[in-house]
C-alpha cells in the first residue's frame, strides 16, 4: 500500500516553526534558572549540567542571553552570571510583590486546616508589632491584640528578630528593655542568636501570659532578612505533643511564603 506523502503547506511549516520557537524559550528560562540559583557565577559544565543539556547546547543559549543582556560572561574567569537585564526583570517582578498579602493568605489556609491560633508581626522601632491575628478553634485569648509591640527578650517571635535581624538593628532595643526590666540583664542575647539560627524557629512557655505556648517561624525577603514572623500560639486546650509537627506544617507554610516573594532563607 502506497503512503500518500504529507504535505507541507506554509501554513504547518508556520506552526512547526512555532513549536520550535516555544521550545526554545522554554530551554532558554532553564539556563537563566540555572544562573539564578547559584549565589555566584557558574562555569558553563555547571550551567550545563544544572539545565539538562550538553554544553555545546549550552554554550548556545548562554552566547544568545548574553547577546540580550539576560546573562553575562566574566572576562577573567569565563564564569557566566545574570545580566543587567535578568535583574531589571527581578526587581520589577518583586516591586509587585506583597509580603503580607501572600503570607496573610497562606497563614489564613494554614489556620483553616489546623484550627491553630496564629500572629504575624513584624519590627517597628521599639520591637516586633503585631500586625495581623487569625485566630483559630478553641480561640485564645489574651491581652495582646493587632498593634500590640511584644517584647524582644521575652517573647518568641522577638526571638526570632533578634537572631535574623542585624544586631546593629537591635542593639538598642535589647539595651532598653534590659535596663528597664529587672532580671533581664543576665539574658544571654548570643545564646539565643545561636539556638534559632540553628533550630531555624523559637519557642516559648509562660514567658509573657501564663499557660501560652509560642511558636515562631521567619519569612525571609530577597535580601535574606526577616521580614514577617508567624507565631502559631496554644493554650492547655491544646495537647503539647502535638506542638512539633504544628510547628512543622507551618514552618512549610513560612517557607512557602518566603520563596513566593523572592525570598531566601540565610546559610546556617
Amino acid at each position: 500500500m502506497t503512503k500518500t506523502p504529507v504535505t507541507r503547506t506554509p501554513a504547518r511549516e508556520g506552526a512547526a516553526k512555532r513549536r520550535a520557537g516555544i521550545q526554545s524559550v522554554g530551554i532558554g528560562l532553564r539556563v537563566l534558572d540555572a544562573l539564578a540559583s547559584h549565589d555566584e557565577p557558574q562555569t558553563l559544565g555547571a550551567i550545563a549540567a544544572a539545565s539538562g543539556l550538553s554544553a555545546s547546547q549550552a554554550h548556545r543559549y548562554l552566547a544568545s542571553l548574553v547577546g540580550a543582556g539576560m546573562a553575562r560572561q566574566e572576562t577573567d574567569s569565563a564564569r557566566y552570571d545574570l545580566g543587567p537585564g535578568a535583574l531589571r526583570l527581578g526587581l520589577g517582578a518583586l516591586a509587585r510583590v506583597d509580603a503580607f498579602n501572600a503570607a496573610n493568605t497562606a497563614i489564613t489556609g494554614f489556620v483553616r486546616e489546623t484550627g491553630r491560633t496564629v500572629q504575624m508581626a513584624s519590627l517597628g522601632p521599639t520591637g516586633p508589632i503585631v500586625v495581623r491575628w487569625v485566630m483559630g478553634f478553641p480561640p485564645v485569648t489574651t491581652s495582646l491584640m493587632v498593634g500590640s509591640t511584644l517584647p524582644l527578650l521575652r517573647s518568641a517571635t522577638g526571638h526570632v528578630f533578634l537572631a535574623f535581624k542585624p544586631e546593629n538593628v537591635t542593639r538598642q532595643m535589647v539595651e532598653r528593655e534590659t535596663a528597664a526590666a529587672r532580671g533581664l540583664t543576665d539574658v544571654d542575647v548570643e545564646a539565643i542568636r545561636r539556638r534559632v539560627r540553628e533550630d531555624g524557629y523559637a519557642t516559648v512557655s509562660g514567658s509573657i501570659i501564663p499557660g501560652l505556648r509560642a511558636a515562631a517561624l521567619p519569612i525571609f525577603d530577597f535580601q535574606q532578612e526577616v521580614v514577617l514572623t508567624a507565631t502559631v500560639l496554644a493554650t492547655d486546650a491544646f495537647d503539647p505533643a502535638g506542638d512539633p509537627a504544628i510547628r512543622a506544617a507551618l514552618a512549610d507554610v513560612c517557607d512557602g511564603v518566603t520563596l513566593a516573594i523572592g525570598g531566601r532563607r540565610p546559610k546556617a
